[in-house]
């Protein structure tokens, strides 16, 4: 059977056995627990996840106290602070999660050590990034043109299983709205 990792990274480059082994020496296992934060505002990232088990929420809280979700992470999703995973500055988010999660991890230097060597890589993020750009641009567009319930409706039609795992506050949070007005939208 397939490593999930192999599987994932094969739905766009081919990758002999060899070649996933040395792919796969760079990432090490992690298991967190409910509520246990990946990455925290204000700390230096150094490391990009891909989710092997578990639900994992990318936020920041305004001054007013507000939590704003930025992303959710499921299984086969990559996440971190990438601003400052790639800038190494520190971060403006927080990571952390929502149930019991396995993950894998890769450093930025061998994230940096892998993609020189290995050009198969490169394009594998390459590729990566350009869906990510292309998602979250769907996303801003989707905000400022959508109306809430129709923002509501999309994220429910593109993502069911997440409205089975994540409470409708953050649902909410993801949105931009209250909890209550996201009541109005279900009756």
């Amino acid at each position: 059977m397939k490593h999930p990792l192999r599987k994932h990274i094969e739905e766009i480059i081919e990758l002999s056995d060899e070649e996933f082994e040395y792919i796969l020496s760079h990432f090490k296992p992690t298991h967190k627990r409910k509520h246990q934060y990946l990455v925290q505002e204000g700390e230096y990232v150094n490391k990009e996840f891909w989710v092997l088990k578990g639900c994992l929420k990318s936020y920041f809280i305004d001054d007013q106290g507000k939590e704003h979700i930025l992303q959710f992470g499921m299984e086969n999703w990559w996440i971190t602070d990438y601003e400052a995973f790639v800038n190494q500055v520190k971060s403006k988010t927080s990571i952390d999660c929502i149930e019991d999660s396995e993950l894998l991890y890769i450093t930025f230097d061998d994230r940096e050590k892998l993609t020189a060597s290995m050009h198969k890589m490169e394009r594998f993020w390459a590729k990566k990034s350009k869906m990510g750009r292309i998602a979250l641009q769907n996303r801003i567009l989707s905000l400022l043109k959508n109306s809430t319930k129709e923002q509501y409706e999309l994220l429910l039609k593109q993502y069911p299983a997440l409205f089975q795992r994540v409470p409708k506050k953050m649902i909410a949070a993801y949105l931009g709205v209250s909890r209550e007005t996201l009541s109005r939208l279900n009756s």
